[in-house]
């Protein structure tokens, strides 16, 4: 039922955003508009413009994981496949509404928000490629795919090429870029003196651990391997 009422929301709400942003004053002309209650509507988005600005965030999530899993990317490099999520991603949302969300998650009482909302979209891409990290890893790949991610949205809303083509060019360098630290780091791993000279540092990192459940957040501390 409250998924329904927010999704009628999120329908009525692009009629609102891009003009009024993600305000209060546009949370009540998309209640209006949906059909909906104001004190119904502000039980399914408790904060209002905010929850349902999430929400939208996570509607795009939602339809990025579905084009993926419908998509054929079996003879594609891995760099591509990350290139072809964070695309599918971006398509997923309308500019103006992405922009809005933006500037909303700019706020200083919103920006824990925001950068919540841009690591879920980074484990949903690693989780649906077939990541399977549970060390150091599982925070390095989330944490480098949201640099990737969120300074590509930044190219994307401000790009007017011809079907955002140098967004997808400024993405793919973007990658290039990440290639080339996982290199290095293959470099220095296979070095046998800068390897004894990071053992002592890595054995401490080696303790650390992905989050076992949502509420685990940012992960624990193992003793053991």
């Amino acid at each position: 039922m409250q998924t329904d009422i927010i999704d009628r929301l999120l329908d009525a709400a692009t009629a609102h955003v891009p003009f009024d942003g993600w305000s209060h004053a546009a949370f009540a002309a998309t209640a209006r508009d949906a059909g909906v209650d104001i004190a119904v509507a502000r039980a399914a988005c408790p904060r209002g413009a905010v929850d349902l600005a999430l929400a939208y965030h996570a509607a795009g999530d939602r339809a990025m994981r579905e084009r993926l899993e419908a998509a054929d990317l079996s003879n594609m490099r891995f760099r591509d496949r990350i290139a072809a999520a964070v695309r599918y991603r971006l398509e997923a949302g309308e500019p103006e509404m992405v922009r809005r969300g933006m500037t909303l998650f700019a706020l200083p009482q919103h920006a824990a928000d925001g950068a919540r909302a841009l690591w879920q979209t980074a484990d949903h891409i690693w989780i649906a490629l077939g990541d399977t990290s549970d060390d150091v890893n599982w925070y390095t790949k989330r944490a480098t795919l949201s640099g990737v991610y969120g300074s590509t949205v930044l190219y994307w809303l401000g790009d007017d090429s011809l079907d955002h083509a140098a967004t997808w060019e400024f993405l793919d360098r973007r990658i290039d870029d990440v290639m080339q630290i996982e290199k290095l780091k293959a470099q220095v791993k296979d070095n046998k003196l800068a390897s004894a000279l990071m053992a002592g540092p890595m054995a401490i990192i080696g303790q650390i651990r992905a989050p076992k459940r949502d509420d685990d957040l940012p992960g624990h501390w193992s003793g053991t391997r």
